[in-house]
């Protein structure tokens, strides 16, 4: 499994500006094939940062998810914004571990 965790930082109204395309990009993605979990989120503490969660089966679907129509709008929404930084990592996931569930 290949987990991305990422963050977007700019003001609280571009973030807010953001959360339309944010919404349209979660649910193409989310129909993806091997698209295990994709969500965004405005920080509880933070309204100017943005975090991403995404959950892949492998590398091979995440780079499919790069080449859809969905991620080019994203990224030109992301591009229009005033962005004061962002960062996104993936990391292989080898072991899975449930801490919690209810």
């Amino acid at each position: 499994m290949i987990i991305v965790e990422g963050w977007v930082r700019a003001a609280p109204e571009a973030i807010e500006a953001l959360k339309a395309p944010a919404a349209a990009m979660v649910t193409a993605t989310r129909a993806e094939p091997g698209c295990i979990d994709y969500a965004f989120a405005v920080d509880l503490l933070d309204p100017g940062l943005l975090r991403i969660i995404e959950k892949w089966t492998d590398d091979a679907a995440l780079a499919a998810h790069f080449q859809t129509p969905h991620m080019a709008a994203f990224n030109a929404a992301l591009a229009g914004t005033a962005r004061q930084g962002a960062q996104v990592d993936a990391y292989s996931a080898e072991f899975v571990r449930t801490l919690v569930k209810a």
